[in-house]
């Protein structure tokens, strides 16, 4: 499968381009690779339909916020490409918002495709999905139960007697110009075209029954909490007989028992008394995949950090894996017996034991900038 173009990239524009900008970049390209410009041109259809997936994202403020933070797998991460699950019905029917309707009512460029009846479209379904961090880890496949519309068994169609299959209204007005004809969708069939014929006891009245449904889920390694994905016609089933919707599905993450995470990166608490801190000690950490060794080296000051390269979460849609950062504190106890007093007391005006920081000892501020280095 190739690789997804950047989204910007494809309309020539910049993150920072505006609504209007955005607009008038994927009208340029519409027209110079509309299918009827370039008859029996696979590469101009294809950079038609990237052009129109690409402005179908960007020009929605919730969908270009989630692509500018996680890429093309906020988008269809769980479905594996393609043009959105989009089709050609659904790219002209933009163009009446981006056109200004100068793709319908029978004019060039295709009139009779983007002025004929279209499918309706389902709306869509969404869930959540609970993960925890050993699955985010490694990618998981899940299937989940969804209760959604389907088109009922035995459900037929006939044309629409309002619009005659067409889709559309026309109606014509008399102005100071002249007769005006203008177009609209038929409120009956909803641009469909048709409407029910016969249909089963069971269904609405638009053919559709609910039904439970056992859907199989990809999810990617390294997913974040709040992500979103989308499994292409998996939703509810359009009206009419026509393009059901997708299923959204909203990752939430457990938190786990002892690590932290922060992006790709993980954090651990470790706990060790006093003397190994002193005498250095080796010491067990859990990792997100099982558990390691590490070495606390002697003279080891409360709030060291040490860091495992490589230990952390798979970095979303690159190679790589973020780090394990362990923060060591030193426990001090809060009740101590009378023998191990009288040691401590021995201990405390040893010239070892009065503190006397350098210039290597880092401070709290110091470390968490190493941290991000």
């Amino acid at each position: 499968m190739s690789q997804k173009r950047d989204f910007y990239e494809v309309l020539g524009v910049s993150k920072s381009a505006s609504e209007s900008e955005i607009k008038k970049a994927y009208r340029k390209m519409a027209l110079k690779y509309h299918p009827d410009k370039n008859p029996d041109d696979k590469a101009s259809e294809d950079k038609f339909k990237e052009a129109a997936e690409a402005y179908e994202v960007l020009s929605d403020s919730d969908k270009k916020a989630r692509y500018d933070r996680f890429g093309h797998a906020g988008m269809g991460g769980a479905s594996g490409g393609g043009h959105g699950g989009m089709n050609m019905d659904d790219i002209f029917s933009q163009f009446g918002d981006v056109f200004g309707g100068a793709f319908g009512g029978g004019g060039s460029f295709g009139g009779s495709r983007s002025g004929g009846s279209q499918r309706a479209r389902g709306t869509n379904l969404r869930v959540k999905m609970k993960m925890t961090l050993e699955e985010i880890a490694e990618g998981v496949t899940k299937k989940i139960k969804v209760n959604k519309l389907v088109n009922a068994d035995g459900v037929t169609y006939k044309t629409c007697s309002t619009c005659n299959g067409s889709g559309r209204i026309m109606r014509v007005a008399q102005t100071f110009l002249g007769a005006m004809q203008t177009q609209s969708t038929c409120h009956i069939c909803q641009g469909a075209g048709k409407m029910i014929d016969k249909r089963p006891s069971d269904s609405d009245a638009q053919g559709l029954k609910r039904q439970e449904e056992v859907i199989e889920v990809k999810i990617p390694a390294g997913v974040e909490d709040g992500m979103q994905l989308s499994v292409s016609g998996k939703g509810n089933a359009g009206p009419f007989d026509g393009v059901p919707g997708d299923l959204i599905v909203v990752i939430e993450e457990v938190a786990h028992d002892e690590l932290r995470r922060e992006g790709e990166n993980l954090h651990y608490e470790a706990f060790i008394n006093f003397v190994d801190a002193v005498l250095g000690e080796s010491i067990e950490v859990p990792t997100v995949s099982g558990k390691a060794k590490i070495k606390v080296e002697p003279g080891t000051q409360s709030g060291k950090m040490l860091r495992l390269r490589g230990k952390g979460l798979p970095i979303l849609q690159r190679s790589g894996h973020g780090d394990l950062f362990i923060h060591i504190n030193v426990w001090t106890p809060k009740n101590i017996s009378k023998e191990e007093r009288e040691i401590l007391e021995k201990l405390k005006n040893s010239e070892n034991f009065t503190p006397n920081p350098d210039g290597n000892e880092k401070g709290f501020f110091q470390r968490v900038k190493d941290m991000f280095q």
